[in-house]
């Protein structure tokens, strides 16, 4: 502001300055010229009289710089101490001529045609009729602003260090106020009238920009939540690739903090895919790319945010489809799995009754093919059930209502119905515990116990054994069933929950199991909020211990 007063109070001096220059100049110009005509006009009148009793030899002798013509009343000239008079016109129709011819004296300025310069001319006639003129080199304008520099310097110097002085003390005296000024809290009544309103006017705005900055900080609290929150990854990102904005989990997907704000992206993650991803973006155009990190997979969404025309920031959503793509290979299984395992019955469901249906069985036979249709017909309508309920259970089992039961009662059921087939198989089946009760679906826990102490029979060998035990420990329930079986190999103790898996698929087979039934004890324990531990060494047998929670958990 100071140069601004300082340049303004300079530019208003050397203007008055000027202007007052110019009047002056004009002014002295004027004056000096006219004094210049008084002493030429007396310099001639002297020297007329001289020339009235010397005539021509005086005009020879005198020593003068001024130029001296002496005319005679035609108009010739007769003498000129600058040039020659034989080469000089008529002077008749000269203004100073003509009027000392007439007047007796005569005046003016003009620029000389013989000495290419202004003059000033004075004539006077003469009393034989003749005109003496005497002239004498215009005084120039710049002559005398040259011969009056000193003082103008002098002055100029003089109002520069004046508008130097006022423009400190000015600004000083305007802008201090503003300096001191508390913008938090502007005072109106603090500083000049003058700036009074300005001050009013920030105290508007201050009290407006606390307002909105609460409700941006508020709304960005409540953006930080609900993002911060979210299993997806959000960025959002400038026209030129740098980070706007990051959630959490953004910057755990990516391996970057929250101090790559205001950097480009690409600084942190350069890959190729996300290049070309942005690329696309930056066109305009929505773009979806599948970038694997680590061992997951994640979808990166880049929508552009379009001002008119123009991508002014480009929103960037990253998905964890790692058990999608998972769960989707698992139902390609399933159905695959499924269509396998209902497409060998049916073929021997269906060729035994072609052969029966042709007449190419003995009769004897007969029995035997009847048989089997009817085996790999129930072998079917249990895979179908197992399908079902296993389909049930993926899907949450929202119609089974939890209620109390005694864990130990649904045991020893299961045990006395499951004994009957143990001492066909020579597997002696036996239950130990106490009274344990539970918030569950007893269908599922009845089918649990079931599937365990089936399998465990199974896979059993003549002569084993298979203990069931069920113990209250603290707040949960344990289920043990263990047995002296073929056990299972140790690479495959992780497979085994894994629908339609079979550690000895043709001992699965021989013994009629359909290979979900470790599925459905899984999701059965999940859904009760359980967890499920398995223990085997292959050929000494396998040992299933489930941990069930009291209090049951909500379908």
């Amino acid at each position: 502001m100071t140069k601004r007063i300082f340049r303004s109070i300079c530019f208003v001096a050397l203007a008055v300055f000027s202007a007052s220059l110019v009047l002056i100049m004009g002014v002295l110009y004027n004056y000096f010229s006219d004094r210049q005509m008084e002493s030429l006009k007396t310099e001639l009148t002297l020297c007329a009289c001289a020339v009235e009793n010397g005539g021509l030899d005086y005009l020879n002798a005198i020593d003068t710089e001024n130029r001296i013509t002496w005319i005679s009343s035609d108009g010739t000239v007769l003498f000129d101490n600058k040039a020659q008079t034989a080469v000089m016109e008529n002077h008749l129709q000269r203004e100073e001529i003509r009027q000392a011819l007439s007047q007796g004296t005569g005046e003016s300025s003009r620029r000389s045609d013989t000495l290419m310069e202004k003059q000033l001319y004075a004539a006077q006639r003469l009393s034989d009729g003749t005109v003496l003129r005497m002239s004498e080199s215009y005084l120039a304008w710049w002559s005398l602003a040259l011969s009056m520099l000193q003082p103008i310097i002098a002055v100029m110097a003089f109002a520069f260090g004046l508008s130097l002085y006022l423009a400190f003390r000015l600004s000083r005296k305007v802008v201090e106020p503003l300096n001191s000024l508390d913008l938090d809290a502007p005072d109106p009544a603090s500083v000049d009238e003058e700036i009074s309103p300005l001050v009013r006017r920030i105290a508007s705005q201050q009290s407006q920009l606390k307002l909105q900055e609460a409700e941006l900080k508020q709304k960005q609290e409540e953006f930080d939540t609900t993002t911060g929150s979210m299993n997806e990854g959000i960025l959002l990102l400038s026209a030129n690739g740098a980070v706007l904005s990051i959630n959490q989990s953004a910057t755990r997907l990516l391996g970057i903090s929250r101090f790559c704000i205001g950097k480009d992206l690409l600084l942190f993650n350069s890959s190729f895919e996300l290049q070309e991803l942005l690329r696309i973006a930056h066109t305009g155009t929505r773009a979806e790319k599948i970038i694997p990190i680590g061992e997951r997979n994640y979808q990166f969404n880049a929508s552009p945010i379009l001002h008119g025309e123009t991508v002014s920031a480009i929103a960037l959503i990253i998905f964890d489809i790692t058990e999608k793509e998972k769960a989707e290979e698992a139902r390609r299984e399933f159905t695959a799995n499924v269509s396998h395992e209902l497409k060998t019955p049916l073929q021997t469901i269906s060729g035994s009754a072609e052969l029966l249906a042709n007449g190419l069985v003995k009769a004897e036979d007969v029995p035997r093919f009847a048989e089997q249709i009817q085996s790999e017909a129930r072998r079917m309508i249990r895979l179908v059930e197992d399908i079902i309920n296993l389909s049930h259970l993926d899907e949450g089992a929202a119609d089974l209502q939890q209620q109390e039961v005694d864990l130990y009662s649904l045991a020893h059921l299961t045990v006395r119905n499951l004994t009957p087939v143990a001492e066909e198989a020579g597997v002696t089946l036996s239950l130990q515990g106490e009274e344990a009760l539970l918030q569950g679906v007893p269908q599922l826990l009845s089918g649990t116990v079931y599937n365990l102490c089936d399998n465990a029979i199974k896979y059993n060998r003549p002569g084993g054994e298979v203990k069931v035990e069920v113990k209250n420990e603290g707040s949960h329930v344990i289920l043990t069933v263990s047995d002296t079986g073929i056990g299972i190999p140790p690479e495959a103790v992780d497979r085994i929950f894994e629908r339609f898996y079979r550690v000895d698929k043709s001992r699965s087979k021989s013994v009629g199991g359909t290979g979900l039934g470790l599925s459905i004890v899984k999701h059965a324990v999940k859904l009760h909020g359980g967890q499920i531990e398995c223990r085997s060494t292959e050929g000494k047998g396998t040992t299933m211990i489930i941990t069930l929670p009291k209090n049951g958990k909500e379908n």
